[in-house]
Order: C-alpha cells, then sequence, then structure tokens
C-alpha cells in the first residue's frame, strides 16, 4: 500500500464513491477491492486519514470496502473545533441515540440493508463490519442480517452516559446471541485500559450478555501511540496504533483481518 500522509487530507482517491439507497434512505458509500464485502464504519469525528488506512489494508487482504459516509468532512484531519461540533450533531441526530442504553441506533437498519446489498455484489461466504467508537457498537446489531458472519467492536463508546451500557436493544442481544450459538458465531471487540469512553464495565456488560461469544481484547495503555492527537488511549486501530512491528496494535490489527479471513473467505 502506497504511503500517504496522515497529517494531510487525504482524497480518497483510490476509492469509488457511490451512492446507495436503501430503505428510502440515500447515502454516500466509499468502496475499494475485491473480494467477500467488509463494512467499515468511522469513528468520529469523520472519514479521517486514519480510518481510511485501515480501510486499505482491509482492501489489500483480500476484501471489498465498503466505507459508508455517517458524519463529518470525509478524508479531513481532524480539528478541535470542527471535531467538537460533529460529536455534539451526532449526539441529537435521529439516526444515533447516542444516550441510549438498551436500544440500538436507528442508523444499525440502514448498515444492516448495506451489508445484505453488498453480500449480493461480492459473494462469498458472508459479509464482515467493524464499528469504531461511536458506531462501535453497531457491528453487534448488524448481526440481525444473515449475511453478516464477522462482527469487530473496536472501543464501543455508546451510552456515552452509561459506562456499563450496551447500545443494542434487548429482543435483538437475544437474537444476536442465539444467532451466534447456532452457528457457532463470535465478536471480537477491543479498547485500551485506561480508555475513558469505554471502560471496562461495558465489555463485562457484554460478557455476561454473550459469555464467550464475545471474545474481548484490552491493550495496556503503553501500547497507545503517545503523538496521537488525543491523549486518552482509545482509538485501537487507527490514531493510537503504533506501525510498527511487534506492537500490541499492530498485532490487533493483524488479528481483526484474520479473523475477516477466517469467517468470510471460501474453503477452496
Amino acid at each position: 500500500m502506497a504511503e500517504r500522509s496522515l497529517n494531510e487530507d487525504d482524497p480518497l482517491d483510490d476509492f469509488e464513491r457511490r451512492k446507495f439507497t436503501l430503505l428510502d434512505k440515500t447515502k454516500l458509500v466509499y468502496v475499494a477491492g475485491k473480494g467477500p464485502a467488509v463494512i467499515v464504519m468511522t469513528e468520529m469525528p469523520c472519514i479521517s486519514p486514519h480510518v481510511a488506512r485501515f480501510a486499505r489494508w482491509v482492501r489489500d487482504a483480500g476484501f471489498t470496502v465498503y466505507m459508508p459516509h455517517l458524519f463529518g468532512k470525509d478524508g479531513a484531519v481532524p480539528k478541535i473545533p470542527s471535531g467538537l461540533l460533529t460529536i455534539a450533531r451526532g449526539c441529537v441526530s435521529a439516526e444515533f441515540r447516542a444516550f441510549a442504553s438498551n436500544a440500538s441506533s436507528p442508523v444499525t437498519r440502514w448498515l444492516r440493508a448495506l451489508a445484505a446489498e453488498a453480500h449480493t455484489e461480492c459473494g462469498g461466504k458472508g459479509v464482515g463490519a467493524i464499528g469504531m467508537c461511536f458506531t462501535g457498537n453497531f457491528a453487534l446489531s448488524m448481526m440481525l442480517e444473515k449475511s453478516m458472519l464477522a462482527p469487530v467492536l473496536a472501543q464501543p463508546s455508546l451510552p456515552m452516559n452509561n459506562p456499563a451500557g450496551m447500545h443494542i436493544a434487548p429482543d435483538e442481544l437475544a437474537a444476536v446471541k442465539k444467532r451466534m450459538d447456532d452457528e457457532n458465531l463470535t465478536v471480537l471487540a477491543y479498547r485500551f485500559e485506561g480508555d475513558s469512553f469505554c471502560k471496562a464495565q461495558r465489555f463485562a456488560a457484554y460478557q455476561e450478555a454473550l459469555g464467550d461469544r464475545f471474545v474481548g481484547r484490552v491493550l495496556p495503555d503503553s501500547a497507545a501511540n503517545p503523538s496521537a492527537m488525543m491523549k486518552n488511549p482509545h482509538s485501537v486501530v487507527t490514531q493510537h496504533l503504533i506501525d510498527e512491528e511487534g506492537q500490541p496494535t499492530i498485532q490487533a490489527r493483524d488479528e481483526i483481518l484474520a479473523f475477516f479471513v477466517m469467517r468470510l473467505k471460501s474453503n477452496d
């Protein structure tokens, strides 16, 4: 993969810009690659150069990446004033119930429809998805779509006001758990030990609800990139990732890519 600056706006010019109209709503989606589909959902406040880098890693591992525009300015380097405004807008948006425990954001219905469409287009055994931060919980709700086989939760941060809360409706959670048991599926999840947005109580709640179907990884704070703009260790595979061999964050990235390969590639 060609090196691109993480400190300059990313034109995303190696992605095809497509509009998908699903459930009477149209959203822009950045698409690249070949192979089974993986939906990469951006963290706040936008599809940053770090998020785009992760999407390219997924693409280069042999997958078709679908990266929907959900908020913010696509490709922009996050800046504090505009980033805070985007977060504020997300918190009051009807698509995201940022403070709701035991409830799913309405946007997950559209994302499930995108997963079904992506599977139709790409084939393979099924679809993978990763949510990050604000979208971190969404990949679990997407398991209600039968084509979804490989959900990853990266520092799931909703609900914002309840560290032990789960951002999924109880009936949906029960249906997801049953499906995981019936089909022998798992969900991967990642957080830094001292993350103030995704605390230990959240992983404990998911562990209690899903049992050994929930595979949680907790990285030490010392593994976070100290030069990241955000000093709270938070973004495991984006701005707090240290792109050096042997680093815990690189090992997390590689585990996620291997998870997608295991679940989604055909056994030819």
